[in-house]
């Protein structure tokens, strides 16, 4: 019975118990004392009695004066018997001087009055039965913490399958072996091998790593576990080892089966760089699932599988062999991949005839599963908004926009000086980048503010590579202040419009130099060691591992890359100022061009080079 259910039979006890005092209470009501049967006698040889009322034994009196009282006869004989026995006369008792009604007894009044006596013990006693049983109850819940909060799935009918997952084929192939193993064991045994105990997915979040667990688990239709991290830890003691124990149990009953552990490393850190010292809870957590995973008990056929973007913080005795022994890489897809998502997650929505996925995907470099599952269903919303029946290219091509920059904010106010400078300083990026043969090709430009920039230039590539030449990143760096040094040319001063421009810059200049080695002054060399707290994953310093001298000569390379990636900036403007003046008239007139129409403009200099994932120039 539930608690509102128990609450409910409580107050019904009550409200029975009410009506039944009220009826006694009326029962008895005007009643002022009680005589004895002489007493009675005497009364009615004074002639003070009117009514005599009872039945059975118990007499209920009403005297001239109105009172009220109550009497008791003898139960072997009548009321006049008696009455006469005691010296009362036939002519006092004459109907016409006093009446007695004598009725046989009612069985409700022997129930109120029984009930009258008893109801208040068996409530007393309810009372105490309801706070037991709340007792008890707070108990199991008590008790219920170092219960699991896994959820189980049995697989007889999964919603997702490898079919769902796109993008990832080299991981699909990797687990496909692990559904293989639970689906026929023995093909496996008979050869000798071991399937992997644990497999860790590794990847950037939104890459599918949880969907891609779902999908072994609707593979292999066996039970399927699945619980956060994050669950197995509380504010009580030795409660996420208890919960680890009570899921391992769970599992060894349902097996063959699967364990999915998502973003395993909120109990998986490196043990000794907790806050706590080196016996916290969480560590009692973390050896608990250490023993289960490999411990004396390890003949069963219980697969585990665990999410994190943080492979870098676990403990290394999670990830040995014989626990975590195979790592399945979701990395962020290639242009196919990319299509293969959007053809996955576009199944079933109304499309337009000319809806080139492919393009789509080229136009989203960088993007992972979750980005493009955004970006339709971003692209749906736009559709919907404009009482369109179908998604066309256009909803698309603004859902990127958005994805990437944020809604397009048209009602904001910018007085006419302002917007001159916002569009010389886009057309200025825009013009430096189409100069540079490294650069990615510009898609497009436009001075309608969007997030929180005020303007924004596209440019993104053709392919996407893995590598990043020394060559691009200049060439990033000369387009990144395309737009400082149109401000310069073009109105002898300045604005904040380029702080973030600047502030990129400067990020890559000093990554070229303390990171990638490609600074010729100070050679081939990593300056400065990271240093993170594991506890909390995140960095929290460099550690200097250089001398004062070092130091210095970093800052001076770092401004010269910065210098000269200016300077080349404003003698590009110089050369082409006819093209800047023309790009950033026709953004004052249109707002936005597109790279056809830029181009229009601006032909190419040279022919460009596949670049890697794109990059966007905010104002």
């Amino acid at each position: 019975m539930s608690s509102r259910n128990q609450s409910y039979v409580i107050y019904l006890l009550l409200f029975i118990a009410i009506i039944t005092m009220v009826v006694y209470s009326f029962g008895q009501r005007g009643i002022s004392s009680e005589v004895s049967i002489n007493q009675l006698a005497a009364d009615i040889k004074a002639q003070k009695v009117t009514k005599i009322e009872g039945a059975e034994d118990r007499l209920q009196v009403t005297y001239k004066d109105l009172t009220e009282s109550v009497s008791t006869k003898e139960s072997n004989s009548t009321l006049v018997d008696q009455l006469l026995a005691l010296g009362v006369t036939e002519d006092q008792l004459d109907p016409t001087k006093i009446k007695i009604l004598i009725k046989p007894p009612s069985a409700w009044l022997g129930v109120f009055t029984a009930l009258g006596y008893i109801l208040p013990f068996m409530l007393l006693i309810g009372a105490f039965f309801f706070i037991f049983r709340q007792a008890q109850g707070s108990n199991n819940a008590a008790m219920s913490f170092g219960k699991s909060r896994a959820r189980m799935f049995t697989g007889d009918h999964p919603t997702v399958t490898f079919a769902d997952v796109a993008g990832v084929e080299e991981a699909k192939e990797e687990l496909k072996e692990v559904v293989e193993f639970l689906r026929e064991p023995q093909k496996f045994i008979q050869l000798g091998a071991r399937i992997p105990k644990g497999v860790l997915l590794v990847g950037p979040p939104g890459t599918g790593k949880t969907l891609m667990a779902k999908a072994v688990s609707g593979e292999a239709g066996v039970p399927f576990f699945s619980i956060s991290g994050s669950e197995f830890v509380e504010m009580f003691v030795g409660v996420g080892a208890s919960r680890v124990r009570d899921l391992f149990d769970q599992a060894k009953r349902h097996s063959p089966c699967i364990v999915f552990v998502d973003e395993i490393d909120a109990v998986g850190r490196q043990r000794g760089a907790g806050l706590g010292g080196s016996h916290d809870e969480r560590e009692q957590t973390l050896n608990q699932m250490l023993v289960e995973m490999d411990g004396f008990d390890t003949d069963t056929n219980i697969i585990i599988m665990a999410a994190t973007n943080r492979p870098d913080i676990l403990d290394p005795a999670l990830l040995r062999p014989g626990r975590f022994d195979r790592r399945v890489v979701l990395d962020r897809p290639d242009v196919r991949g990319r299509e293969a998502i959007l053809k996955v997650h576009v199944k079933g929505k109304p499309l337009e005839p000319d809806i080139d996925l492919n393009t789509l995907a080229r136009a989203t470099p960088g993007f992972v599963g979750a980005d493009l599952e955004n970006l339709v269903n971003e692209a749906a919303i736009l559709a919907a908004r404009r009482n369109r029946k179908s998604i066309s290219q256009p909803e698309f091509e603004e859902a990127i926009e958005r994805v990437i920059a944020g809604p397009e904010r048209k009602s904001r106010l910018i007085n006419p000086d302002e917007k001159k400078i916002i569009a010389y300083h886009e057309a200025g990026h825009a013009v430096v980048m189409n100069a540079l043969p490294e650069h990615d090709p510009v898609q497009k430009i436009t001075i309608i503010a969007r997030g929180m920039a005020g303007g924004y230039t596209i440019a993104l590539p053709s392919e996407d590579r893995t590598m990043m030449p020394r060559k691009k990143l200049v060439a990033d760096m000369i387009g990144l202040l395309g737009g400082r040094a149109a401000e310069e040319l073009v109105f002898d001063d300045i604005t904040s419009g380029a702080g973030n421009d600047i502030e990129r810059v400067t990020q890559i200049a000093r990554q070229m130099v303390t990171r990638l080695g490609m600074s010729a002054e100070m050679g081939p060399m990593v300056y400065g060691q990271k240093e993170e707290l594991i506890f909390l994953g995140r960095e929290i310093s460099e550690q200097r591992d250089y001398s004062e001298a070092v130091a210095e000569q970093i800052d001076r390379e770092v401004r010269r890359l910065v210098s000269e990636a200016h300077d080349r900036a404003r003698a590009i403007l110089s050369e082409h100022r006819v093209m800047l003046d023309a790009v950033a008239q026709k953004l004052l007139e249109v707002e936005t061009l597109t790279k056809d129409e830029f181009e229009a403009i601006f032909p190419p200099p040279f022919k460009k080079l596949n670049g890697v994932p794109g990059i966007v120039v905010e104002n």
